[in-house]
């Protein structure tokens, strides 16, 4: 991994910074208006292996190797298995870019579902986070940058749960207050546990993700029976 700490750049600076940010790469810029930070929302779309912050000033870009990507679609298709086994109703909104301009806080998750509000969204796929709830839970793969510091900014989004991986093991964060706190059992899918979601994606390590596929759904057939 290799940082770089900008002080000051135009939009379009912003812009050339990151075309070039090879992967693996963090580029943190200070004093950013929120317009700026619009502006390179914008100018990048939706483009893949790239996650964007943004806390009352501070815009953090990060650049994500292949191993990352792999553990967020991972997590992603066992919830998806989960939804269809259980008769959940998940909507998923990937890294969508969850930002308020009310509360000056941006960020792009690994991953974002909701399950206890998919009422309130219903069928749409473009949402307003301005007045939209925000995702019941956000997903945090860490495997070289420290996760824990964009906490704040979920928290004052008002994400109730996080849950961030550190290729060692999935922890699960409440949001208490104005604070997250651990827990040991999932808020929005009370049948998951750290444990359960740390097992399998050990498994995705060890056997491959086809593997791991079949057996978290396997698990799921027995949580039924």
């Amino acid at each position: 991994m290799s940082a770089l700490s900008v002080a000051r750049a135009s939009a379009r600076a912003f812009h050339k910074v990151v075309e070039q940010m090879p992967e693996d790469t963090v580029v943190t810029f200070h004093n950013v208006s929120w317009e700026k930070y619009e502006d390179l929302l914008e100018r990048v779309g939706e483009a893949s292996g790239l996650r964007i912050s943004y806390n009352e000033g501070t815009m953090q870009v990060m650049t994500l190797s292949s191993e990352h990507e792999a553990y967020a679609e991972f997590i992603g298709g066992m919830l998806r298995i989960l939804s269809m086994r259980s008769r959940i109703n998940i909507c998923f909104f990937g890294s969508a870019t969850i930002r308020k301009k009310s509360r000056r806080k941006g960020k792009e998750p690994d991953g974002c579902f909701y399950v206890q509000t998919t009422a309130l969204i219903g069928n749409r796929v473009q949402l307003d986070f301005e007045k939209d709830p925000p995702p019941d839970v956000t997903v945090e793969i860490d495997i070289h940058h420290a996760s824990r510091d964009m906490f704040a900014i979920y928290a004052g989004l008002g994400i109730p749960e996080v849950w961030r991986y550190d290729t060692k093991q999935l922890t699960i964060h409440l949001l208490r207050g104005s604070r997250y706190v651990k827990a040991n059992v999932s808020q929005a899918l009370p049948m998951l546990t750290s444990a359960i979601l740390t097992e399998f994606l050990t498994r995705r390590r060890q056997d491959g993700e086809f593997q791991a596929m079949l057996a978290f759904d396997e698990w799921l057939e027995t949580q039924q029976q």
